[in-house]
């Protein structure tokens, strides 16, 4: 019988969303490798607990694996997960708008697929120490990698009211961010914030009541705005997939899961900026040069299907994009 103080495996902890999916959209650019005779390499740029990094080792014998994560104990349960496989696998610690530096320090050239799985992942929304959560009481924290970086209790506790009303109504998009705000400052005069509990009262104080039956928990998107500034998410993004993209041989794919619209409008405009024709509007000819570097693997977003949300409720709200480099670089 097994110990119910114990934690239970990684593989138990943590289902991989949309697995299947993702793993059949990569599964071509890991093809078009392979008969060139080139070694297949594919990014897991958002290792996390390694589900993803998992089924692809387990369905390609011949893939060598680069997974990258800034959450130092991600990493480690990852690597416990993936040790069968250690042979094929480097696993870095980095943030993954840094994919050309760690591709330079392995040796690597180019990948033949990169996976991104943004947002918070599963082991930082259970583990209530880390101040992801507002269902529990825990310290104001909130960052990916506990080494470095400001908390979130020092955001809250050191921007002024008007940084603070900017970045909850622009990274949270949350309608009362100016109430919130000002009741967030006031509090603290009193009492800087220490946990997330405090953080919780302060914002249902002035966020009414009627808001949590279309917007959900009054907290959430205060808390989505904190975790995005904490860890500098979409600054990160924007520098990501650009580079994501850059690191594609011919053939290869980036698959793509976002969890809210912000997230998604930067994947949009990197996606499409790679799928159109660079030629000046009303040239008459097309050049090799003008051509479209990527092709588009899915009609806008995809979305979870029941089934996909059943196996995995955190996928109800992922949208998924793909692109597959059809041409060469365009010269910078």
């Amino acid at each position: 019988m097994s110990d119910p103080n114990q934690p239970k495996p990684t593989s138990e902890r943590h289902v991989p969303v949309l697995k299947d999916r993702c793993i059949n959209l990569l599964a071509p650019g890991i093809e078009a490798a392979r008969q060139r005779g080139d070694s297949p390499v594919v990014i897991d740029a958002t290792l996390g607990m390694g589900g993803h990094s998992e089924a692809l080792l387990q369905r390609f014998p011949d893939l060598h694996l680069i997974g990258i994560d800034r959450d130092e104990e991600a990493l480690a349960l990852a690597g416990e997960r993936l040790k069968a496989f250690a042979g094929r696998t480097d696993l870095v610690h980095a943030v993954y708008d840094e994919i050309p530096d760690v591709l330079r320090e392995l040796g690597v050239t180019e990948v033949h697929g990169v996976l991104m799985d943004l947002g918070v992942s599963s082991l930082q929304l259970d583990e209530r120490e880390r101040g992801f959560a507002y269902s529990f009481d825990a310290p104001l924290d909130m960052r990916m990698d506990t080494s470095r970086g400001q908390t979130a209790a020092d955001v809250v506790n050191n921007y002024s009211e008007e940084d603070l009303v900017r970045i909850i109504r622009k990274w949270g998009e949350e309608k009362f961010a100016g109430r919130i705000a000002n009741r967030i400052v006031a509090a603290r005069e009193a009492k800087p914030f220490a946990t997330t509990g405090e953080l919780v009262d302060t914002i249902r104080a002035v966020v009414p009541s009627g808001a949590a039956k279309t917007g959900g928990h009054p907290a959430k998107r205060t808390f989505q705005a904190l975790r995005i500034e904490v860890n500098e998410e979409l600054d990160v993004l924007e520098r990501a997939v650009p580079a994501a993209v850059d690191a594609l041989a011919m053939g290869g794919r980036v698959v793509v899961m976002s969890y809210h619209s912000l997230e998604d409008k930067i994947v949009k405009k990197v996606f499409q900026a790679g799928s159109k024709s660079s030629a000046p509007l009303g040239f008459p000819v097309e050049l090799e040069e003008h051509k479209a570097e990527l092709k588009t693997l899915t009609k806008g977003t995809e979305v979870p299907t029941a089934d996909e949300i059943a196996e995995n409720p955190r996928a109800a709200s992922a949208r998924l994009r793909a692109v597959e480099r059809i041409r060469a670089r365009r010269a910078a």
